[in-house]
């Protein structure tokens, strides 16, 4: 690995304090005085680097803590705890030394579809390992140092996210626009080597990465796939999606329902030929391939323990599941009549309009299930994430939208009321002229429907 990693750590910044958000009632930071806004600058002597470190170093029975309260004086406090125990404190960011951003320029990036002038969050473009670690996020581990590889061994930092999308090395380079991209099969027979796995993602490009390369890369990947330990568990297989935005003649060809059809019954044979060979499927399809093919969805049992949920693999499918189970407890009536709008992304429209009927089925309850494109994006088929304010205001205009405006919160900012095109909730909801209800999920939304909570902007 030698020739895998950069060689200097020099870029790299000394961490921040760890800024605290809040505090845990009845936590051991509560009863050191911990408040908001005060700043953790070390834990015995060594300053984390990010939650990881923090958590790492969180493992001693007795800890001395460095900390800057919010007046600006430095305390020292030392407390015993039991090893498995929790400060309690939250902090305001995961990562105190910065984010390690993306060093590739794949013509597909998402981020690079997006028009300027936006906040400056939708144009950071991480490919950082602690966040893979974290929270999931995929990187291609190509901006790694020695140290990096160092810290993921000793820590096991496992598993991690990785963005695949080719395991032929010139073709991986061409499609990331990075000579390190060669390196992935050493990577992984690295990891494989120290008992430390990974989930990985190919994000297919037709006429790139489609076809024969795409059999070769998920049959490598599967080398890697079976023993005690394998060192790669899954791999997720993915439409990629282009916006009005891209620049011209970038050479993307966007992915259609023939396409779409292809991409199925190639990987539904491996997916055969894996089940019988060890057991699972090992490679993913996300929904969207088969709404762009207009085929059912696989029913729950073939996505197993649904490793790449978060990824689209089985998330609509579980939900169609979640929705059946709470649509169990609807009432015959309501109390009083109400009339609702749930508004999703044209892609789902379909497989969600039999359970808007039956929505409808109870007494003095109207709901109109609007699926609408993005022509903010260009796209006439999009996933209900990308929705937009804009493609509320221009698909919802002169229609039926009763009492309560639904909207799934994928569409908003995590943490906040604001759309990916930085339009806010209110201001949509006062140019609809009405009110917005946001939901987080299928219990969520017969709550509102028959009237149980109300989450109104």
């Amino acid at each position: 690995m030698a020739d895998a990693v950069i060689d200097s750590d020099s870029f790299r910044r000394q961490p921040l304090p760890a800024v605290v958000d809040s505090v845990e009632k009845g936590s051991i930071g509560e009863a050191l005085g911990f408040e908001q806004g005060d700043k953790l600058i070390s834990i015995n002597g060594v300053r984390p680097r990010d939650l990881i470190d923090y958590r790492y170093l969180l493992g001693d029975e007795e800890l001395h803590l460095e900390v800057i309260d919010s007046s600006g004086k430095l305390h020292v406090v030392a407390c015993e705890k039991d090893l498995d125990d929790s400060l309690g404190l939250v902090f305001t960011e995961s990562l105190f030394d910065g984010l390690l951003q993306c060093n590739n320029h794949c013509p597909f990036c998402f981020i690079d579809q997006q028009p300027n002038g936006k906040r400056k969050s939708l144009y950071l473009k991480d490919d950082d390992y602690r966040l893979s670690f974290l929270y999931g996020s995929y990187l291609t581990l190509t901006n790694l140092t020695q140290s990096d590889w160092n810290r993921i061994e000793k820590q096991r930092l496992s598993p991690l996210y990785v963005s695949v999308h080719a395991t032929n090395p010139s073709l991986r380079s061409k499609l990331l626009r990075n000579n390190r991209a060669v390196l992935l099969m050493d990577q992984l027979c690295w990891f494989n080597e120290r008992d430390l796995q990974i989930h990985a993602q190919i994000v297919v490009c037709p006429g790139l990465n489609d076809k024969g390369a795409l059999e070769q890369s998920i049959i490598d990947l599967s080398r890697f796939a079976s023993g005690d330990w394998p060192a790669v568990l899954s791999v997720a297989i993915v439409p990629v999606g282009l916006t009005r935005f891209r620049p011209e003649q970038d050479g993307l060809i966007p992915v259609d329902r023939e396409c779409a059809l292809n991409v199925i019954s190639q990987v539904e044979q491996l997916q055969s030929e894996f089940k019988h060979a060890f057991g699972s499927r090992f490679a993913w399809l996300s929904d969207e391939w088969y709404l762009l093919a207009g085929k059912p969805l696989p029913p729950r049992s073939e996505y197993e323990d649904l490793p790449q949920q978060e990824n689209g693999v089985g998330s609509i499918r579980s939900f169609l599941e979640e929705l059946e189970e709470a649509i169990k407890i609807l009432p015959e009536a309501l109390v009083e009549p109400k009339e609702f709008s749930w508004v999703v992304g044209s892609l789902v429209e379909d497989i969600l309009m039999p359970v808007c009927s039956r929505f409808n089925q109870v007494k003095d309850l109207k709901l109109h299930l609007y699926g609408l494109p993005s022509p903010y994006w260009g796209q006439d088929q999009v996933v209900t994430g990308l929705i937009t304010g804009q493609d509320l205001l221009a698909g919802l205009q002169g229609r039926v939208l009763g009492d309560q405006l639904i909207v799934p919160s994928m569409m908003l900012r995590e943490g906040q009321p604001v759309f990916l095109d930085d339009m806010d909730l209110d201001m949509v909801s006062n140019l609809l002229g009405v009110p917005i209800t946001v939901v987080n999920g299928a219990a969520d939304i017969v709550a509102v429907l028959i009237g149980e909570k109300s989450k109104s902007s």
